[in-house]
C-alpha cells in the first residue's frame, strides 16, 4: 500500500486533494508527451551526429593522407615553417536556441575554407599538395565545428529527458498513487464517522423515546 499523505481526514481535505489529482494526472500526461517528443527529436540528432562522425573519419583519413603527400614534397620542417606562418582561423560566435524548450548551442561560423593567399604561408614556397592538405584540413574544421554542436545538443537533451523521466515516474508511481491512497483512506475515515454518528442518533433516539415512555406510564 502507498505511504499516505499526513492531512486530517476531512471533506475539505477530501475536495482539495482530489483537485490535486487532477493538476497532478495533466502534469503527468503534460510531462509524458514532452519527455516522448525530446525522446524523438534526440534520435533524428543522434542520426545525424552519426553521420557526420563517419563523414569526418572520412575526411581526416583523406586530410592525412594528402599531409603526409606534403610532407614529402616540401619536408617535415618546411612543413612545420608553414603551419607556424599561417593565419588565424575565424572566430566561431556561440550562441543558444532552443529544442523542446532546452537551450542549445547554435555555432555561427564561416566556412574555414580560404585560398592560399588567405592562409598566409608564401606561395612560392608551398606545392599543391600543401595547398591540397590545407584545403581538407579546412574541411575537417568545417565538420568539427557542426559536430560538437550537435553532440553538446545532444548531451543537453539527454539530461532533459532523464530529467524529465524521473519527474513522470515520480508522478506516477510515487505522488499521484500516494494520493489516491490518502483519498481512498479518507473515504473510509468519513465513512466510518458517518456510520458512528448514525448509530450515535439511533440511540440517542432510542433513550429519548424510552425516557418518552417512561414519563408517561
Amino acid at each position: 500500500m502507498a505511504e499516505l499523505l499526513n492531512v486530517k481526514p476531512t471533506r475539505m481535505e477530501l475536495l482539495n486533494l482530489k483537485r490535486r489529482i487532477a493538476l497532478a494526472r495533466k502534469g503527468h500526461k503534460l510531462l509524458k508527451d514532452k519527455q516522448d517528443a525530446l525522446i524523438m527529436e534526440f534520435f533524428t540528432i543522434y542520426d545525424e551526429a552519426l553521420n557526420l562522425r563517419h563523414e569526418l573519419g572520412q575526411k581526416m583519413a583523406e586530410a592525412y593522407g594528402v599531409l603526409q603527400m606534403a610532407e614529402i614534397d616540401v619536408g617535415t620542417l618546411r612543413l612545420r615553417e608553414i603551419g607556424l606562418s599561417v593565419k588565424p582561423n575565424r572566430e566561431v560566435d556561440i550562441k543558444r536556441r532552443n529544442v523542446m524548450g532546452v537551450p542549445v548551442p547554435l555555432i555561427e561560423a564561416q566556412s574555414f575554407r580560404r585560398s592560399a593567399s588567405e592562409r598566409g604561408y608564401p606561395f612560392v614556397s608551398t606545392t599543391s599538395r600543401v595547398d591540397a592538405a590545407s584545403e581538407k584540413f579546412e574541411e575537417v574544421l568545417d565538420l568539427v565545428v557542426r559536430l560538437a554542436e550537435v553532440e553538446e545538443t545532444l548531451k543537453r537533451l539527454a539530461r532533459e529527458i532523464e530529467v524529465t523521466k524521473r519527474r513522470v515516474n515520480a508522478l506516477e508511481y510515487i505522488i499521484i498513487p500516494r494520493m489516491e491512497a490518502t483519498v481512498k483512506f479518507i473515504k473510509q475515515r468519513l465513512d466510518e464517522i458517518e456510520r458512528e454518528n448514525f448509530f450515535r442518533l439511533k440511540r440517542v433516539k432510542a433513550l429519548i423515546e424510552a425516557r418518552a415512555q417512561a414519563g408517561g406510564s
